[in-house]
């Protein structure tokens, strides 16, 4: 049989890319960020695409794009919202195998209190208790769409050798 694509799913500032990248790395499949294929193919930065042309035009470049990966055997993590437009999730669900990384709104906001906002342009100007309410309301709204995939990790409380398992026996 052979392995199946890895798609990480979950909220901004949850680790799938830093995960993918280790899980790539110590299972030798390749690794791909779907962020990074965005910023490629448009030739600017992913807050300079929403600034010049807004997030309806922006999800639907990240829809053609992630319909044109090369789905086969590697590790490839999503942008937050990738999962929550159009018919994403059932693509990626039909495509391979989901991993939600999942956090509590509180580790989110402790993790993406520490990164740099201007990156991320719904977090433009949020700060402290804004930062949390903003990540709470809309964790609620996209977690119906995250809890589809096919396992549901707790990012916080999983290692990566049970990463490395949980994969292996997924997608062997």
């Amino acid at each position: 049989m052979t392995k199946k694509t890895i798609f990480l799913v979950g909220f901004m500032g949850s680790g799938k890319s830093t995960w993918g990248r280790k899980l790539a790395n110590a299972t030798g499949r390749p690794f791909l960020d779907l962020d990074n294929e965005i910023v490629q193919n448009i030739g600017m930065s992913i807050p300079e695409y929403f600034a010049q042309f807004g997030e309806e035009r922006f999800r639907i470049k990240e829809r053609e794009i992630l319909h044109k990966l090369q789905t086969n055997t590697g590790i490839i993590s999503t942008g937050g919202g990738t999962p929550c437009y159009f018919d994403n999730m059932q693509w990626l669900l039909e495509n391979g195998t989901v991993i939600y990384l999942r956090h509590s709104p509180k580790s989110l906001w402790s993790r993406l209190s520490k990164s740099d906002v201007q990156k991320r342009p719904a977090l433009k100007g949020l700060t402290d208790e804004a930062l949390l309410a903003f990540i709470k309301a809309k964790l609620e709204e996209r977690e119906p769409y995250y809890l589809r995939a096919h396992r549901v990790v707790d990012q916080l409380h999983t290692t990566l050798e049970e990463l490395i398992d949980l994969t292996n026996n997924l997608c062997e």
